[in-house]
């Protein structure tokens, strides 16, 4: 929602002219009757819990189908009997209104269980669907050995399997990976296709009523319609109006105008995320907010007047709904686009925008129930909210003491970040510090880049030269926000880790809605803002000290970087043997700088696979670098390697029986022995998508430090641990680095060799394989050992107490 600011003067300057209309009206007031705008103010909250008891009802629905309607009839009752019994309208309201609308969602939700395509995916069986696309595709570009992946979302017209045929109306995600992947990406929204696929059952609350997972390529039985064809062809314009600029700049701008997201490179993509700008790249309320408001404008200044502007407006939310697509997505940013407009600028501030909020709210339920479980929908509504009901008071304050623009420009994402932190925590895991600062910056480049783009779209269809100029601009505003979340994402303390159970998010909820009440004060006051900002940027520079982390006298830290290994073990007071760097740059420098590591005498590099390499730039910089060890059986960490030596390193092949004393540590490698023997032929790919004879002849170090000795084990298969207890004859340690992130994929001779009491398996959060696997999980338990993962509990320590090792983790699983 961030660009609002010129959006909410707009908006104020066409309020004069309807109170200009009213005046006589309000003049004659009755007196002592209170201002109508302070009477809507104190009222506007009626619909809230109508909105809330609804949502949470439809929500409970689709998700849990008959039982979750049996908790929303208890929960309708008791509101209805609180109503009656103390008289609280509001109350009686949102039961009564409960009832109506879950079971609406109750009978969509019934209808969708019914389906014959519903019954077929229980069953897994497969079939030929016939269907209309109705999305664009999101693709995954093939990643190593991991094929390319699309999918998309269609109508469901016809289904014929088991010897029969259903016409049906309902909608179905269409999967496909590989060649059927490219080929599902390419047809346009509106086609028919026919294709053979598996249907399976969906993500509990999912919309879809089946997703199809696509044999073969699909085949084209009838083309896009003409209004489709069109409105492809404005898309396709907007991407050729940037298509000469740099790769970010031509992904960000139809991302920030349509919300295409399928050109945005995937780092610039976890550089939003970190720098809580991830919403400018999908489609939200702001995107219609900023272009209504530039077409009405212009509207104004040609000397439209009355009704005639309520007509160009209509007309544009119908433009902006097509270009965008008809997708609930879309249908939804443009209702809650409309509310934030309405609320921000007819009412100046005050916080009659709640009432069309939740009545927004309840009729987008009643039309859409599976939007109740769309972050999307809860993003939207709660940032929508969040301005309307504190930006103006907020700008208020600010605007004492700073000019009026730059208060609107601060009050308006700090609203929408504090009303959304909760949500955004909930699905990242972590608090963004830099957001504020960065949606304060990128704020005036958004609604330029926007509104050139939707110039540059709609001049793609004139001539190819002034559609160039527009994307021109587009494209230069976008570099500014581009290198503001790339500038932002880079700062150690950009975000705080933070669990994401439903008690903690719950708890952050508590603590914003306590920021939001003391913030009017503290923005009130230069100096305290002043001495706000410097703790912000003290954060932002050094990185968040989390109270209790790392542990006092911490040994080993295993970080939390993702899906990949990422691990630092004490060699001085600021010093640590670091083994690995995970997949990107970010995580592990984090975590080193808040272990306060500068030195790095020894790097592991336990083998080149980018899980393990990717993130060497955050060891490297700003850090004195010593020895860097790779395997002497590896064929893939020769870039790795390269990039260690350029950073002044120097670069040691390693193999078994070699050992280093490291100022703290003590290191000794333990495999491997030998180049194995599928190292030396073609490599394999395990099921996990890379290549085993790589993870077999990385190393396998153990390392003792302070009396904690921890085995580290890389990637390795089955086959590389069984050559390891055949090489070495002492495995023990009292820390094990599970193999391979915990994957299913273990010898289990291997793992009960080492005598660990302490295991930690690295991987990423919601990661594509399953790591860590439960099977693993139960055999690690079975050998009395404790298990950390960094997936659900962030970064793993072990440090000394009472004389024996002892696991700390950052946050409860």
């Amino acid at each position: 929602m961030t660009g609002l600011p010129g959006v909410a003067r707009f908006a104020r300057g066409g309020a004069e002219l309807v109170r200009r209309r009213v005046g006589a009206a309000a003049r004659r007031e009755p007196p002592g009757a209170r201002g109508g705008d302070e009477a809507a103010a104190a009222g506007d909250h009626r619909l809230v819990l109508p909105a809330l008891a609804v949502w949470g009802g439809v929500l409970a629905i689709v998700q849990a189908g008959p039982v979750g309607a049996l908790g929303a009839a208890v929960g309708a009752a008791v509101l209805i009997m609180v109503g009656v019994r103390l008289r609280r309208r509001a109350a009686t309201a949102a039961g009564v209104l409960v009832v109506i609308i879950c079971a609406a969602a109750l009978l969509r939700v019934a209808a969708t269980e019914a389906s014959p395509a519903r019954a077929l995916a229980r069953d897994e069986a497969g079939g030929r669907v016939v269907v209309v696309i109705t999305s664009d595709a999101r693709y995954f570009a093939a990643k190593g050995a991991r094929p390319a992946f699309a999918v998309r979302y269609a109508q469901l017209r016809e289904l014929r399997a088991r010897g029969q045929t259903w016409r049906l109306d309902q909608t179905i995600a269409l999967t496909g990976i590989g060649p059927v992947a490219e080929a599902l990406r390419g047809p346009i929204v509106g086609t028919t296709l026919e294709a053979r696929a598996g249907l399976r059952l969906p993500d509990p609350g999912e919309r879809a009523v089946a997703t199809a997972r696509l044999r073969a390529p699909p085949v084209t039985i009838a083309p896009a319609g003409a209004l489709d064809r069109r409105v492809e062809a404005v898309r396709v314009g907007l991407r050729a109006s940037v298509a000469g600029h740099p790769e970010e700049r031509r992904g960000l701008v139809p991302a920030l105008v349509v919300g295409d997201v399928s050109g945005v490179p995937e780092r610039l993509g976890e550089d939003f995320r970190t720098t809580a700008l991830t919403h400018l790249t999908a489609v939200s309320g702001a995107n219609l907010t900023l272009m209504l408001a530039f077409v009405l404008f212009v509207a104004r200044w040609i000397g439209v007047r009355g009704w005639w502007l309520r007509v160009i407006g209509l007309g544009g939310v119908i433009g902006f709904v097509l270009l965008c697509r008809t997708e609930p997505s879309v249908l939804r940013a443009a209702a809650m686009g409309l509310v934030g407009l309405a609320g921000l600028g007819l009412t100046a501030g005050l916080r009659r925008g709640m009432r069309p909020l939740c009545a927004a709210v309840l009729g987008l339920l009643l039309v859409d129930p599976w939007l109740a479980a769309e972050i999307g929908f809860a993003l939207s509504v709660f940032a929508t909210g969040g301005i309307v009901w504190w930006a103006g008071g907020w700008a208020d304050r600010l605007a004492g003491w700073l000019p009026r623009p730059l208060a609107e420009a601060l009050a308006v994402p700090l609203a929408a970040q504090v009303a959304t932190q909760p949500v955004v925590t909930a699905i990242s895991g972590q608090v963004s510090i830099v957001g504020l600062l960065a949606n304060a910056l990128a704020g005036p480049l958004v609604g330029p880049a926007t509104v050139a783009g939707f110039a540059a779209a709609a001049l793609s269809q004139v001539h190819p030269w002034p559609a160039a100029a527009a994307g021109f601009v587009a494209a230069w505003c976008a570099q500014g926000i581009i290198a503001i979340g790339t500038a932002g994402a880079a700062l150690p303390g950009a975000a705080m880790a933070w669990p994401a159970d439903p008690l903690a998010v719950a708890v952050l909820g508590v603590g914003c809605l306590l920021w939001a009440a003391v913030l009017p004060a503290i923005l009130a006051r230069r100096l305290a803002c002043l001495l706000l900002g410097i703790v912000l940027i003290t954060i932002m520079l050094r990185g968040p000290v989390q109270p209790g982390w790392p542990p006092p006298g911490w040994r080993l830290v295993a970080c939390d970087v993702g899906q990949g290994d990422g691990l630092a073990i004490r060699a001085g007071p600021a010093a640590a043997v670091v083994v690995d760097a995970g997949p990107e740059p970010e995580p592990i420098a984090r975590c080193l700088d808040q272990l306060g590591i500068t030195d790095v005498p020894l790097l592991i590099l336990s083998h080149g696979h980018a899980d393990h390499v990717g993130g060497l730039p955050g060891v490297l910089e700003r850090r004195r670098m010593g020895t860097v060890l790779v395997s002497s059986a590896s064929t893939g960490s020769a870039g790795a390697a390269a990039l260690a030596g350029r950073a002044g390193a120097t670069v040691v092949a390693a193999g078994a029986g070699q050992a280093y004393r490291v100022g703290e540590a003590e290191v000794e490698v333990l495999a491997p022995c030998a180049a194995p023997a599928r190292a030396r032929a073609s490599p394999a790919t395990g099921k996990d998508g890379e290549s085993a004879a790589e993870n077999d002849a990385g190393l396998l170090v153990r390392v003792r430090s302070g009396g904690v000795s921890v085995l580290l084990s890389g990637d390795l298969e089955p086959a590389g641990q069984a050559a390891a207890l055949r090489c070495a004859t002492d495995l023990r340690a009292a820390v094990l680095k599970v193999p391979h992130h915990g994957s299913s994929r273990q010898d289990e001779r291997f793992l009960a060799a080492t005598g660990a009491r302490i295991a930690i398996a690295s991987a990423g959060a919601g990661n594509d394989y399953g790591h860590p696997s439960p099977r693993t999980l139960g055999v690690l338990g079975a050998l009395g050992m404790t298990v950390a993962r960094t997936d659900t509990q962030g970064a793993a320590a072990v440090a000394v107490v009472d004389g024996r090792p002892r696991l700390f983790v950052q946050r409860r699983a």
